[in-house]
């Protein structure tokens, strides 16, 4: 036996990689898979139809119930609840169980309760006593009952430059740190009656749409995006209220915030873009280069890393 199992704990599995520890208390069901150099502590229960990967830490008071897959390096806090049965009842069995799929790299805060059915995306954070009723996207950092995003793990806030003395700043296009994405400060007019904002295609905005669409009525709680392109090109602009970007290039992702008529973000192919935090009035134009074209849509991040980088999810 290749693993650690303290004397005071109760473990019925074959199948435990090397390397992992069963501390005290714990109950493990003989029909359980657990990985290698993982660490299960005091007072966990793991039923029998669970999967857990390589390097994932389950904390105190945790109960993986049947149907639970956490994937590696998956860190479960303390007292965090699994369900896996929409409507309970006593002594009533569906016939199947939720399937709950915490994917690698992605923690689990102190408290938290996870409902049956859904997936916690790569990397994402689920702040302590969060309530999950939905699948929760990678990378992304969510909190309250019912959980809700609240920002993306390393998305670093965009620091827009110094404005002038009169509080403006020139027209021209700004690169980032993201490939490719730039921010476009296009002219303003403002007179005594109205302002009046301009873009060029081919100059200011970097190619000449073939389709354009608004996105408004947005809830507040809601994400958009959450996918990639092949070939699209897109431009987007705040015609009113504010919105906030996440772009992604596969390395790094950087957060912007729109919020006037005058300023736009670039996002070329293959690049990964979110759009949330929409204020209730926000309506956000975005310009495409394409007519639309589902196959063009990369809906899945780590089929976007793969197809980016060559080779496995890292981000």
């Amino acid at each position: 036996m290749d693993f650690f199992t303290h004397p005071n704990a109760l473990c019925e599995s074959a199948t435990i990689g090397s390397g992992t520890r069963v501390w005290a208390f714990a109950h493990v069901l003989p029909r359980a898979r657990i990985g290698i150099d993982c660490n299960i502590c005091d007072h966990v229960f793991i039923e029998n139809d669970v999967i857990i990967g390589d390097r994932v830490t389950v904390k105190c008071g945790v109960q993986v119930w049947d149907g639970v897959h956490l994937e590696d390096d998956v860190f479960v806090g303390p007292n965090v609840t699994f369900t896996n049965d929409i409507f309970p009842r006593s002594k009533q069995y569906p016939e199947s169980f939720g399937r709950t799929v915490v994917q690698s790299g992605a923690s689990l805060g102190a408290n938290s309760t996870i409902l049956p059915g859904i997936t916690i995306g790569r990397n994402a954070m689920v702040g302590a006593g969060a309530v999950v009723t939905r699948s929760v996207p990678p990378n992304a950092i969510v909190v309250g009952n019912p959980a809700r995003i609240t920002g993306y793990v390393d998305a670093a806030p965009y620091t827009e430059p110094a404005a002038d003395a009169r509080g403006a700043r020139e027209p021209g296009v700004t690169k980032t740190s993201i490939e490719g994405v730039t921010l476009h400060a296009l002219r303003a007019v403002p007179d005594m009656r109205g302002s009046l904002s301009v873009g060029e295609f081919e100059r200011e905005i970097p190619f000449k749409p073939l389709r354009y669409f608004l996105v408004y009525d947005v809830p507040t709680a809601e994400t958009r995006g959450e996918h990639a392109h092949r070939k699209c090109h897109q431009f987007l602009i705040a015609v009113k209220g504010q919105v906030s970007v996440v772009a992604d290039d596969g390395v790094k992702r950087e957060e912007f915030r729109l919020d006037k008529p005058s300023a736009g973000i670039y996002l070329p192919p293959m690049t990964w873009g979110i759009q949330y935090r929409y204020s209730p009035d926000a309506v956000l134009l975005v310009f495409a280069s394409d007519y639309y074209d589902g196959a063009d849509y990369i809906r899945d991040h780590a089929d976007f890393l793969r197809l980016k980088l060559g080779d496995a999810p890292k981000a």
